[in-house]
């Protein structure tokens, strides 16, 4: 492969890489910032547990449900005219959150946050693999390298955020969105082109679509209103009864539409099941453990935001690297052993932690929370590469909106669960979250090793 005097192979698409990668890039960020900012949001609007749990979820929430029928929208629009409408509606919505003069503003404009985030992310890869074209080396480079930069946005998030919060308060976390936003914008437009024209592949499910919202949101409103309400108070009910409903609801109209989100055969497939299981599970502990510690940090040890910042760097770090380690035990051992060994290390990563109490160090808090990031960072490139490897190519977006979307409901109910344990004793309930956490994880180690099967034989064979 010939290559240009900066390095770079000839065609490869570097100013594509660099817009794309600022979309995801700044998704990213704006997750990893929002964490250090969450005790002062509940100061500032007078807010309680609950409030903030909805001010995270209300965004994993319309960002699951949308990355559903992301395609099939990139489909209609055009992938550029998807992602400019994606760094739009991010950017007005970043604005509002800044500006919101109470928490039920604040949530709104949040899930609207949770809809410009379901754009850029997918499109943003449309894009960069359109760019590509066949060659499959320049391909793993520009990806690669749009990974890397979601990374950076991760880990610059709690500096950043803790530097912000300092020296401007909290709405700043949000502002600081804007002006990147427009610059997304003003790219695209001037140097990406419209690779393929809008076209109607496939329908939009509406039906399904706002089925599965309701179900989650049900399922997800329920947790959080248990903390405050109790188990038997009428709108937990009333949620879990929706969440039942519309989720029963959802596969029948799944399984009788000729273009359905999310297709159910896909599921009858025990590989894909089981990495849809797993990925579930690990976000559910990646950020319910985030949550938590975010507020533990602050509230119980009286971190300051910068210090509470510098707290989660190591930790975002970890995670990182631990992608970067995965990818390479993945083409050499197959699926299924660095998937089992990572759930397992982060297990042992929540035993270490099940002796928190309030005073306790943050060295001592450090090697548990690093051997979770650890293990969560080496099972992600695993769920992701099973997944796609178990499906015709045909289906590979389908399976990919699919995973991200479970994930992120995973994320959800996280958030929900963690915060609803800790209403009312702060260290109890991470301590039972913790275990809780645990125990999940090693149901997934075993399942892991039941389900890849298949799929680690044909790693080896493929290597």
């Amino acid at each position: 492969m010939t290559k240009t005097e900066a390095g770079l192979p000839r065609g490869f698409p570097l100013i594509t890489v660099a817009v794309t990668s600022l979309g995801f890039a700044l998704v990213q960020l704006d997750g990893s910032i929002l964490n250090i900012a969450l005790s002062q949001i509940g100061t500032s609007l007078g807010t309680g547990i609950n409030d903030l749990q909805w001010t995270v979820d209300a965004y994993f929430v319309a960002f699951a449900v949308l990355l559903l029928s992301a395609g099939a929208l990139s489909d209609r629009w055009g992938a550029r005219r998807a992602f400019v409408s994606g760094f739009i509606v991010f950017s007005a919505a970043s604005l509002a959150c800044g500006l919101a003069p109470n928490a039920a503003a604040l949530i709104a404009a949040r899930a609207v946050q949770g809809v410009g985030a379901a754009l850029l992310v997918p499109c943003s890869l449309a894009l960069l693999n359109g760019a590509c074209g066949s060659d499959t080396g320049i391909r793993a480079r520009a990806v690669g390298l749009w990974t890397a930069a979601g990374g950076v946005g991760i880990a610059a998030g709690p500096i950043l955020g803790g530097l912000l919060i300092e020296l401007l308060g909290w709405r700043s976390i949000f502002f600081v969105n804007v002006p990147i936003g427009v610059a997304g914008i003003w790219l695209t437009l001037r140097f990406l082109d419209q690779l393929a024209p809008a076209q109607k592949k496939r329908g939009l499910d509406l039906t399904g679509q706002t089925l599965v919202a309701l179900a989650i949101l049900g399922l997800v409103g329920a947790i959080i209103e248990a903390g405050p309400s109790g188990w038997h108070s009428p709108i937990v009910l009333s949620g879990i009864i929706l969440a039942i409903t519309t989720g029963i609801g959802f596969i029948l109209v799944e399984r009788r539409i000729p273009d359905p989100a999310v297709p159910v055969d896909l599921f009858r497939h025990m590989n894909v099941s089981t990495t849809m299981l797993v990925g579930f599970a690990v976000n559910s502990v990646m950020f319910g453990v985030t949550f938590a510690f975010a507020l533990y940090f602050q509230r119980v040890l009286s971190f300051s935001t910068i210090e509470t910042g510098m707290a989660f760097l190591p930790f975002a770090l970890m995670i990182i690297t631990a992608n970067v380690v995965g990818g390479r035990c993945i083409a050499r051992f197959g699926l299924r052993g660095p998937m089992c060994a990572g759930l397992l290390i982060a297990a042992a990563g929540c035993a270490l932690l099940l002796g928190i109490n309030g005073d306790t160090s943050y060295l001592a808090i450090l090697p548990g929370q690093l051997l979770i990031r650890l293990g969560i960072g080496l099972v992600v490139p695993a769920i992701t590469t099973g997944t796609l490897g178990a499906v015709p190519s045909t289906q590979s977006g389908i399976a990919s909106g699919a995973l991200n979307a479970v994930r992120q409901t995973g994320g959800a109910l996280g958030v929900a669960t963690f915060g609803a344990l800790m209403a009312t004793d702060m260290v109890q309930g991470v301590r039972a979250a913790l275990l809780i956490s645990g125990l999940l994880l090693l149901v997934m180690a075993i399942l892991s090793l039941v389900g890849m099967r298949g799929l680690q034989a044909e790693a080896h064979q493929e290597g």
